[in-house]
Formats: structure tokens, C-alpha cells, sequence
């Protein structure tokens, strides 16, 4: 298995533990720069040297040694800044293990971080005085919440620093759950330690090539794995500046994001495929003129998959502000692997694989000439780093699969996390796999489908989400982007597809969000159409059933990912945001029946060839 491998530095070498790292800085540069956050996400900065973040995090971890916690889960209810990242060190030197979750909105069900909390099982929770005040309107209905032991952090006083003991933990202590987006089930809080965190970020900083006068701009929400160790962790771990801003931020404008670039200088800064699709879409040419891109030399993408489309279009888009294709630096990773898996060489351009879809239905890799119909090009996601090693295993056999053949990944190395809390049935299941016949592992079973050329490593899908109709394989991330290409009603990123059981036969269901601009003005007969017409020519499937929902409805992730499994249950449950649907079943509830004799004659035409 090739590996790539870059010498690090020797102060690198020789943690044990993220206190022994921050210290380290504190002490080396305790005057420069460490976080710079911008709270409009412009112009309006606030920021932390690493002495100040280290007083800051011992003035937490005293307070909270105070109270006996050694051991205890701490919840960080934070919105995006650095009285975040001070709560998450404080945890750290208090010997606290960190829970890292989003802040409820106010008003609203809180159901998932009920759900932390009770997994958790924690006793204390870390927020502000002002999020706080909002929490506690919302204990008479949130009993379990309101049973938590809650500390303003924004009110301890600096004074209790000199009680701070140096706790007694070493690599293998945990430093935090992580819990996972939730994309396939019900959030499960992923058991990572120093020694975790301290390889993987050395692996990042290798794949990166960073170095101490990289800088990093950075808006991922801090609580996911890619935002709190990509975004928050490496670059302590370099030695190198970050400016971070929040996702909202970057969400309500998008600009924000290549407009701090530009004005930093940044050489590092990245997320996944839908925002470098979401800048082209929105940026107009005015701001592109006032753009600088030529120092961004790692534009990272992962998390979700990665279309060549969308890096074609970045690039050509922003060529003219200094961004250059090679910078484009797509990768893999989990919070089961704690972040990073593979990635590629810094100064490659993305390798592009088209493989024939017909074969692909097979679980076969056979090369196409990427201009054949059918044929599918993949992006791709690096080679293995630093000890870690990535085996593509039949998941019914347990066995390596052949070379260009589909399997499941699996991944060992130091990077793999402890576990999953508290869940031990869950844990052996997923991270103590051994190959059936070698008994080689243990390794994580990630779940994820792909294969391997060259070493090279290529994503084709998710294992539990893959589609099987009439005995052939179909990638849901590949109808749902033949779904929202097929009308300009349909919006980028947010559709869903999945499949039923009906009277014994896996059918297709599709769920997609309209535009926000078309809701008003929506041609529902001839967006439906298009869409049946674009899954039946281009995947030779008849939809069971189409569903036109309210913008922003759909089942997401905290990250950004879409739910399928979820979305399938609400479409079962009937409590979709339905705008318009139709359904080849007139007994089954839906709204939208007025096209199925007209769609039934359209599918009929096209299995026969008549269409155009």
C-alpha cells in the first residue's frame, strides 16, 4: 500500500496530549496570534493569542476542578467563537470530557441535543450567560436539561487560575465525544482520544504540507469533526494563524467566505461540495473583481460526495481572481477515523476517474471514456497516510475483494477512534471487524462503498443507502442529482432519494425542494415530468412516487446532509411539507394525482424508445 511521507517538525514529535501541545505554544509564541473570529463575518474581529487562550482554558479547568468533574461529560452549548474554543481547552485541563453540540435555538424542540445529553450521560453543560438565560426559559419542558449543572464560562474570574492542577491523563485518555451527524441513525457519540487527535492532526499536516506561515480561513460549524479539528485544532497544531467565522454567516452570504480569503491571504480553507457550488450560483461579478485568490493553495473538499462539476465550474469561475485547479484537494474521512483517512499530493490536480454506470450497477469498476451515456466520473479522495491502512472487503463474505471490484471500506491505524460510548454492541460491530478468511484487523467498518486504482482511493456511496431495484445497484446521490439538474424549479443539493417495499418489490420514491423564488409560480405537471422523464432516460427506473417540497424542509443533518432514512419515514408518516406529488398508486395518499395517466403514457413511450 503506497503511502505519501513528510517529515515533521521535531517539536511535533513528542506530545502526549493537547495540553502538552497548547502549552507548548503559550510558552513558544505566547504573544502570536491564534484565532481571530469575525462576528459579522467581515470587518468585526475579536481574537486570541495562544497565552491568552491558554489562561483562559486553565481559568475554566480550575473552576471546574472545583466542583470534582474529573471524568464527567461536559456539555459546550456555544454559538461559533472563541469562548467556544477557551470552553473545549478548559475541558481538556480539567481532565472533563468535552461534548461539543449545537446551542437549541430559542423556542424550538430540542430532541437531538435531548438525545446527546441522555447518551452522554452528562452532569454539567458550558455555556454563555446569554445563551443560558435563554436555556432556562425552556426548563419547565425540558426536565432533563434543567437537572444539569450550568456554568456561565463568560463569569468565572481569572483569579482562580493559580488553583489549576495539572490533571493525570496521558494519549490514551478521551478527550471528547463526537457525535455523528446522523445522517444513517440515531447520533452516536464517537469515543476520541488525545492520541487520536494528536495522529490524525499529524496526518493532516503532512497531506497539507502546512507550515508555520500557512493561514487558515475557516467558517465549518466547530462542532463537527471537519470545523473543530480541521478548522480549530490543526492550525494550533501548525503553529500557523486561523480566522474563523460563523456557518450562518457564510450561509446568508456566501461571498464572506473568498472575500476573507482574499483580505487574510489565506493558503488554507475548504468544505464540502455544496459551498463551492453555492459561491458560483450566488457570486456576481462586482464582487468578483475585488477578489484575490492566488495565495489559496489547499482547497480542501469532503464530507460529502464530490462532483466534478463542481470543481470544474469553481475553477473556471475564479480563475480569473488567482484560483488555480491544482489547489482543489479532495479527501476522506469520518468521525470514526477522527477526521482525515487519505488524501492526495498538495500540488496534484484532482485525479478524475470515468468508469461505465452499467457495470457499476454490478459492484464492477470497468473503465469508460467518460463520454459514453452512462458513464460516471468520480473524484479522487487520496491514498492511505502514516500508518493507516484501507482494505475494500465484501460486506457479505468479509473477504478482500478483487482488484475493480466495489466493496465496503474499511480502516485501521492509530486515527480509528476508541469506540462508540457506551455502546459496546455497536463498537464490536463497527470497529472490531477482522477479515473472514486472513483474520486480519481489527478495523472500522466505515460503511462507505468505493474501491481502490493505483492505490487511489474513489467513493462510491453509503452501504446502507444504496438503492436495489430488479436485482441492480443504484446510487441515491446519483438519482438526486439527475433529479435536480432535470428543471430549473428544483433546488441544488436538497433532494432525497430512496426506495420501498411495495407488495414485495423495491420501488423508487424521490423528495426534492423547489426554489424558494418558483414556490409562487410552480408549473407542478411540467417539473414532475421532467423529473420522471430524467430518472427513466438516464437510469432506467420508473419513480414510484415524486414529491415537490417546501424549500428547507427536507431532513437534514446539523452539517448538512441529507437524511434518507428519515426522510422515508416521514414520507410514510405523511408529514413532509408537501407541495405538489404523484404516485403511480391512486389508493396511496398523495395530494398530486392529475398526471398519472398522462405520466403512465410517457413511461410507456419511453421503454418503448418513442422518446425524444
Amino acid at each position: 500500500m503506497s503511502n505519501y511521507v513528510l517529515a515533521l517538525p521535531d517539536n511535533l514529535l513528542n506530545f502526549l496530549t493537547l495540553i502538552e501541545l497548547l502549552q507548548y505554544r503559550a510558552n513558544k509564541q505566547s504573544n502570536q496570534t491564534a484565532y481571530t473570529f469575525l462576528k459579522n463575518g467581515e470587518t468585526e474581529e475579536i481574537s486570541l493569542s495562544y497565552q491568552e487562550l491558554e489562561q483562559r482554558a486553565r481559568a475554566i479547568a480550575a473552576y471546574l476542578q472545583s466542583l470534582n468533574t474529573k471524568g464527567e461529560r461536559a456539555l459546550l452549548l456555544y454559538q461559533p467563537g472563541l469562548e467556544y474554543i477557551a470552553a473545549f481547552f478548559g475541558c481538556l485541563y480539567a481532565g472533563v470530557i468535552a461534548v461539543p453540540a449545537y446551542p437549541p435555538r430559542f423556542n424550538k424542540p430540542m430532541p437531538r441535543l435531548q438525545a446527546i445529553v441522555a447518551d452522554a450521560q452528562a452532569k454539567i453543560a458550558l455555556t454563555t450567560t446569554s445563551i443560558l438565560t435563554n436555556i432556562e426559559e425552556q426548563f419547565p419542558h425540558t426536565p432533563d436539561l434543567a437537572t444539569l449543572h450550568w456554568i456561565a464560562t463568560d463569569t468565572i474570574d481569572r483569579d482562580v487560575i493559580e488553583k489549576w492542577q495539572q490533571p493525570l491523563i496521558n494519549s490514551d485518555t478521551l478527550a471528547f465525544l463526537q457525535y455523528t451527524s446522523g445522517s444513517t441513525g440515531t447520533p452516536k457519540g464517537v469515543m476520541v482520544s488525545h492520541g487520536n487527535l494528536l495522529h490524525n492532526l499529524s496526518l493532516i499536516y503532512q497531506c497539507f504540507e502546512h507550515q508555520p506561515h500557512s493561514q487558515g480561513v475557516i467558517w465549518l460549524p466547530p462542532y463537527h469533526d471537519m470545523g473543530l479539528i480541521g478548522g480549530i485544532l490543526q492550525p494550533l497544531y501548525g503553529g500557523f494563524p486561523v480566522t474563523l467565522m460563523s456557518p450562518t454567516a457564510f450561509i446568508k452570504k456566501p461571498f464572506r467566505w473568498l472575500q476573507a480569503i482574499s483580505h487574510y491571504k489565506a493558503t488554507t480553507s475548504g468544505g464540502p461540495d455544496f459551498a463551492y457550488d453555492l459561491v458560483c450560483r450566488q457570486i456576481t461579478p462586482e464582487q468578483k473583481a475585488t477578489l484575490d485568490l492566488s495565495s489559496w493553495d489547499i482547497a480542501f473538499t469532503g464530507a460529502e460526495p464530490i462532483r466534478v462539476e463542481t470543481l470544474e465550474r469553481f475553477a473556471t469561475t475564479f480563475a480569473p481572481c488567482g484560483f488555480r485547479p491544482e489547489a482543489f484537494y479532495p479527501c476522506y474521512g469520518m468521525a470514526e477515523t477522527t477526521l482525515i483517512v487519505s488524501g492526495g499530493l498538495k500540488k496534484a490536480v484532482p485525479i478524475i476517474c470515468s468508469i461505465k454506470g452499467a457495470d457499476l450497477e454490478e459492484n464492477r469498476v470497468i473503465a469508460g471514456s467518460g463520454k459514453q451515456e452512462g458513464d460516471r466520473l468520480l473524484v479522487g479522495c487520496g491514498k492511505t497516510q502514516l500508518n493507516q491502512k484501507i482494505a475494500i472487503v465484501n460486506p457479505q463474505t468479509l473477504t478482500l475483494c478483487p482488484p475493480n471490484q466495489v466493496g465496503e471500506i474499511w480502516v485501521s491505524g492509530p486515527s480509528v477512534a476508541q469506540g462508540y460510548w457506551h455502546r459496546p454492541s455497536q463498537t464490536l460491530e463497527t470497529f472490531d471487524a477482522y477479515l473472514a478468511d486472513t483474520k486480519e484487523g481489527p478495523f472500522l467498518r466505515t460503511g462507505d462503498l468505493g474501491f481502490l486504482q493505483n492505490g487511489e482511493l474513489f467513493i462510491t456511496g453509503r452501504l446502507k443507502d444504496l438503492i436495489i431495484i430488479f436485482g441492480r445497484n443504484h446510487y441515491p446521490q446519483d438519482i438526486e442529482m439527475t433529479v435536480e439538474k432535470s428543471h430549473p424549479a428544483l433546488r441544488p443539493s436538497s433532494g432525497i432519494a430512496f426506495s420501498l417495499d411495495i407488495a414485495g418489490k423495491e420501488r423508487l420514491v424521490v423528495a426534492q425542494e423547489v426554489e424558494r423564488s418558483y414556490s409562487r409560480k410552480l408549473n407542478a405537471d411540467e417539473v414532475i415530468k421532467a423529473i420522471l422523464q430524467a430518472v427513466s432516460e438516464q437510469h432506467d427506473l420508473q419513480a414510484y412516487a415524486v414529491l415537490l417540497v417546501k424549500t428547507g424542509s427536507l431532513p437534514k443533518t446539523s452539517s448538512g446532509k441529507v437524511q434518507r432514512s428519515a426522510c422515508r419515514g416521514e414520507f410514510l408518516a405523511g408529514t413532509l411539507d408537501i407541495v405538489a406529488d404523484w404516485c403511480v398508486n391512486p389508493q396511496h395518499k398523495i395530494k398530486f394525482r392529475s398526471l398519472e395517466a398522462e405520466v403512465k403514457t410517457l413511461w410507456q413511450k419511453l421503454q418503448s424508445g418513442q422518446h425524444s
